[in-house]
């Protein structure tokens, strides 16, 4: 399940933080359990355990909030910065949704110091006045992926750090798929062969659900030249010119059509079952993203990833999502906490640690080379997301997951045509735009 939270309003099948995307990843844990482990320079911590909504040491000097899958990683360099200045008390607190629990603190003056998330929040983060701008070296910042420091931008300021970049591609089952389809149009006719002779039950796996899901229908409007939101000169997204209906954006709306009156797509696949359905062995071919390998790795399959395939002849581009530490624009100590985001996630060891923990291929460049020499996942991965762009940070986003993943779902179960079902997609986004 990818585990990934949009704006406001959550995809079907995308919950809290995963990242996923995509993303990092969250194990949904019980609600009201507080938990906290202490960084000294003379006692060690204990792994962080699953949290509902945490509560701030009064007491520590540096706070850390994290999912429960990247806690343990943080906590380790926790200990080491505590030490390295003078026994201070850092925390590490495990926050089943950084976001919203982030937020909330925030605004009473409890939330951490630091928190660990998706570039996405970046925009409404600034906007509720809860994050800082950092100081990042320009020698620093040339160390990582463009794409990833473009994501901790916002208003020409930098944000944050980033420590791992995602993005979806294609998974085979390469026991029924030993090649990567050629195209779309390729993979489909292969999967029908294979559902024909009955080795398979499905011709993809791709989340949809019954509300959809446009952070896998965006690809689609992509690669037509369509989107979302059109660019300004500098490269930022206009969120006052929405191309959700645009000629572009409605080729991609039709081939979704397609696939739909094929049984290639379908809203009886989403985030609850993709993964148990590829896992069975029983469907060739899966869009997801790294999120999903741990499982197909536990089930035994033999997969090998690729970049999306052409469609019509189009190159299929995924939305890239960068996974970044963020200060407090109330921390405690704002110079401790910059401290520890400008001068420690840049570090190698700490990528790699990261990396270990979500599969997601690092941010810093150097880490990126050293893993991707003995991992072939990552390699694909990274390939996969090629002429990718990242996910818009902007606030506006909130207004378009819904509408436009709901959108898409009519389409591909043919209870709408796309022209009229997208304009009024694009009518619902401008409007809520306008709300704010």
């Amino acid at each position: 399940m990818h585990k990934r939270a949009f704006g406001a309003v959550a995809v079907t099948g995308v919950a809290a933080l995963l990242m996923s995307g995509c993303g990092g990843s969250s194990t949904p844990a019980a609600a009201g359990k507080t938990s906290s482990t202490t960084a000294t320079a003379t006692t060690p911590a204990a792994s962080p355990t699953t949290t509902g909504a945490p509560v701030r040491d009064a007491n520590a000097d540096l706070v850390i909030w994290a999912d429960n899958d990247r806690a343990p990683i943080v906590q380790k360099y926790a200990d080491q910065f505590a030490k390295e200045n003078g026994g201070i008390k850092v925390v590490v607190q495990v926050a089943t949704d950084v976001r919203q629990q982030f937020k909330d603190a925030t605004k009473v003056g409890k939330g951490p110091d630091v928190i660990v998330g998706a570039h996405d929040w970046l925009g409404e983060l600034v906007q509720n006045a809860t994050v800082a701008p950092v100081n990042l070296d320009p020698s620093v910042s040339a160390k990582f992926a463009p794409a990833a420091i473009a994501a901790t931008k916002f208003g020409g300021q930098t944000y944050g750090v980033p420590y791992a970049v995602e993005n979806i591609g294609l998974v085979r089952n390469t026991a029924l798929a030993p090649e990567a389809p050629k195209s779309m149009e390729d993979l489909v006719a292969k999967g029908q062969a294979l559902v024909k002779s009955g080795k398979a039950t499905n011709i993809l796996i791709q989340e949809v659900g019954k509300t959809g899901n446009a952070y896998y229908t965006y690809p689609y409007l992509k690669a037509f030249g369509g989107g979302i939101f059109a660019t300004k000169a500098n490269g930022d997204y206009d969120a006052s010119k929405v191309i959700v209906n645009s000629a572009a954006s409605m080729q991609g709306a039709m081939e979704l059509q397609k696939l739909g009156q094929l049984k290639a797509l379908s809203t009886n696949v989403s985030g609850d079952n993709a993964d148990a359905l590829f896992d069975a062995g029983k469907a060739p071919f899966y869009i997801t993203g790294p999120w999903a390998i741990d499982k197909a790795k536990k089930a035994g399959i033999k997969y090998a990833i690729s970049p999306l395939p052409t469609i019509n002849g189009h190159a299929m581009q995924p939305f890239l999502g960068v996974q970044m530490f963020y200060v407090s624009a109330k921390a405690k100590n704002a110079a401790l906490a910059e401290e520890f985001v400008t001068n420690y996630v840049p570090r190698k060891d700490v990528q790699e640690a990261l990396f270990a923990a979500g599969n997601r291929p690092p941010a810093l460049t150097e880490a990126y080379q050293e893993v991707s020499a003995t991992n072939a996942d990552v390699k694909a991965w990274f390939e996969a997301g090629q002429g990718g762009q990242p996910m818009p940070n902007i606030p506006a986003m909130n207004s378009v997951w819904g509408p436009l993943g709901q959108a898409a779902a009519d389409v591909i179960a043919g209870k709408a045509q796309p022209q009229a079902r997208f304009d009024a997609a694009q009518k619902e986004i401008v409007a809520n735009i306008a709300k704010g």
